[in-house]
């Protein structure tokens, strides 16, 4: 992708640096925000139906279904972001996540924005992925296909 251009600075000085480590900042992002997730979901991977009754509560039936698949979703799902390979779609499924959990934590555990917060701003972070995709510094752009 281009890199964006920066007419306005105020020191503008600044816009190689900024240009060349807008692929860098990019790539940390993903790949910080990817092992973060595998870290979350580590839990749920090992336990796959742990979370059933969560998820029941939340009115996805059966558990026995949605819990593996929460599970799968933050582990795999951060693999696939940290590495960049199939980031969309691994950032939608990821993203559909957290925003039940921002249902979960403001309405169903009556928390409102400070206990949305965080998850808010991980389902923010995903939405950049699903719509930015992969970088250069990805594996959709080693085998040059993206979805």
């Amino acid at each position: 992708m281009a890199q964006p251009e920066y007419q306005n600075l105020i020191i503008p000085a600044l816009r190689p640096l900024y240009a060349g480590l807008s692929t860098f900042a990019e790539t940390v992002l993903r790949v910080v925000a990817g092992l973060a997730l595998v870290t979350h979901g580590w839990p749920k991977i090992t336990d796959p139906f742990g979370a059933v009754g969560m998820v029941e509560s939340l009115g996805f039936v059966p558990g026995t279904i949605w819990s593996p698949l929460l599970a799968g979703t933050e582990f795999f799902g951060g693999i696939l972001l940290a590495i960049g390979l199939l980031t969309r779609p691994a950032a939608f499924a990821t993203m559909i996540v957290l925003l039940v959990t921002v249902y979960f934590h403001w309405v169903v555990q009556a928390e409102g924005y400070s206990g949305a917060e965080k998850s808010i701003l991980w389902a923010a972070m995903m939405f950049f992925f699903v719509i930015r995709g992969g970088n250069a510094q990805s594996v959709d752009a080693k085998i040059g296909r993206q979805f």
